[in-house]
């Protein structure tokens, strides 16, 4: 009779996130892990925070394997530790972005329905006085004799008596659709793991002897991948709270880094430095750069060619969703222009025309990925879940071509998405935002170049008859309902907004008379 290979052996080790980091703890227990500021944790420490926090979740605050949490912080050693301990009890960490507004972090709270809220001391004051509608608790973080630490000086640093299932999530960064709403993504511990296994094949950096700096916002995928990686290789990571150039310079040398996650905008502002900006030596131990979150416009690469030096930079395109889909390794830097690479290790693309057949080199169609680092899901948004995964593809609604050599180059975007700073700006939300004023009649808001932030937020109105309103009052109504990095840095008001003959607003007219 043949062997039954359809069920993992009771041995089976699944792959999950604080498993990674304990063995490393395993090899090097005193070696640094995590660093912050003055702040230094080493794998054996980490280790027994982690299983605090975990122990805590369970005895003191009764979650259960598939309760969710809440995490609103900058970057923090903080936001490691909570993340990897609740995962590693099954319980799932949604993580809005600490730039919110009060209404808009109170609202993903209540769609992940987290129980408890973990906060950092910046942002306490805000989220007590709001309204959840179902947590329960709120945990102040950020302060080294604060509630947090007493909560898992309580606690029992015990490692789980049974590691989640793989497929189990592992945390929840939110993205917005086209409809504005934000959902929550679903990323289980395997895409994870596994993205990270990939990651240190594809850009020869995360060895037990490498050293990262964490600058992205630890509140998205990519940035809390780009953080965790180096620890469950048994690297070491330093974690800065915010993004200033001239200290991220420093720091590089002063932490002597290797690699270095970034996005465009964390680029334009280095370079904005001028004489300011140190000489090459400064920096020697950095081996590896990473962009990712929108595209490099070429004089930029070329700049970072120049300064950093060749064979450092890799072009990383991918989604929250589907993860690292492509990349641009460094030799191909000044060759291929306006590419993002080839697909990652285990990821197959394909890019279909309308009637769902694969393109000819040089034809624009969908672009569709297929790997085993795909999110699981939206959270309790099924419809859109299926319009996402078509037959096991992922799309999320870019267009692309190919060239005969295979590479793959980004063309547009099918939706209207906005992309400032790194970060993803949906049109409809601020519109709704707009629509809500007396004097708006009509509004529509598309994203125009921008040298530094990559693109800007511009938005038009049409006036209701007989009111009267100018730009510097609706820039600053939108201040008070949406977070900085949406407010439109235009508004302009025009007669009528341009429309098809289906009455859909054509905001491609809207960018050509933008210029």
């Amino acid at each position: 009779m043949a062997s039954d290979y359809s069920a993992p052996p009771d041995t089976y080790q699944p792959l999950t996130i604080d498993l990674g980091i304990r063995t490393a703890a395993a090899r090097a227990g005193g070696k640094l892990a995590l660093m912050e500021g003055d702040r230094k944790l080493d794998f054996r420490t980490l280790v027994e925070r982690i299983d605090r926090v975990g122990t805590a979740a369970i005895a003191d605050l009764a979650l259960t394997p598939g309760d969710h949490a809440a995490l609103l912080a900058p970057n923090c050693i903080e936001f490691i530790e909570i993340v990897a301990g609740l995962s590693s009890r099954g319980i799932a960490v949604a993580m809005p972005s600490p730039r919110l507004t009060p209404k808009e972090f109170t609202a993903i709270c209540d769609d992940s329905g987290a129980r408890v809220l973990f906060v950092h001391r910046s942002l306490a004051e805000a989220a007590r006085s709001a309204h959840f509608a179902t947590v329960e608790r709120i945990i102040e973080i950020g302060d080294e004799y604060g509630e947090y630490e007493r909560w898992i000086a309580d606690a029992q640093a015990s490692p789980p008596e049974r590691h989640p299932a793989e497929w189990s999530v592992f945390s929840i960064p939110y993205t917005a659709g086209t409809t504005g709403r934000p959902k929550g993504v679903l990323l289980s511990h395997r895409s994870r793991t596994l993205t990270f296994f990939a990651m240190a094949v594809e850009y020869g950096c995360y060895s037990p002897d490498d050293r990262a700096i964490a600058i992205a916002p630890l509140c998205h995928g990519a940035g809390l991948a780009f953080a965790l990686a180096p620890i469950y290789f048994g690297g070491s990571c330093e974690i800065l709270p915010r993004f200033e150039p001239e200290l991220a310079l420093r720091r590089i040398e002063g932490f002597a880094a290797t690699n270095i996650f970034m996005v465009p905008t964390h680029f334009h502002a280095l370079f904005a430095l001028g004489e300011r900006l140190p000489d090459r030596s400064s920096i020697r131990t950095l081996k590896t750069i990473i962009s990712n979150a929108a595209p490099l416009p070429q004089a930029t690469k070329e700049r970072i060619v120049d300064y950093f030096g060749p064979g450092m930079l890799h072009e990383t395109y991918g989604s929250t969703e589907g993860g690292i889909v492509t990349n641009l390794r460094p030799a191909d830097q000044l060759i291929k222009l306006g590419c993002v690479g080839h697909p990652f290790p285990c990821t197959e693309v394909r890019i279909v025309n309308s009637d769902g057949h694969e393109t000819v080199a040089g034809e624009v169609g969908d672009l569709l990925s297929r790997s085993p680092y795909l999110f699981n899901g939206y959270w309790q948004r099924p419809a859109e879940t299926a319009a996402a995964i078509r037959d096991g593809w992922l799309t999320v609604g870019d267009l692309a071509r190919r060239d005969e050599d295979g590479y793959i180059y980004l063309v547009d975007r099918k939706d209207d998405m906005i992309i400032s700073g790194g970060m993803n700006i949906y049109p409809r939300e601020i519109e709704e935002v707009l629509h809500t004023h007396p004097c708006v009649a009509e509004a529509a808001v598309i994203g125009v170049p921008d040298e530094y932030w990559g693109q800007r937020v511009c938005g038009f109105i049409v006036v209701r008859a007989g009111a009267s309103v100018n730009e510097a009052e609706l820039i600053d109504y939108c201040r008070n309902k949406l977070a900085g990095y949406k407010i439109p840095r235009t508004i302009t008001t025009i007669a009528a907004l341009p429309r098809n003959a289906a009455g859909k607003i054509l905001k491609t007219a809207l960018r050509t008379a933008t210029g």
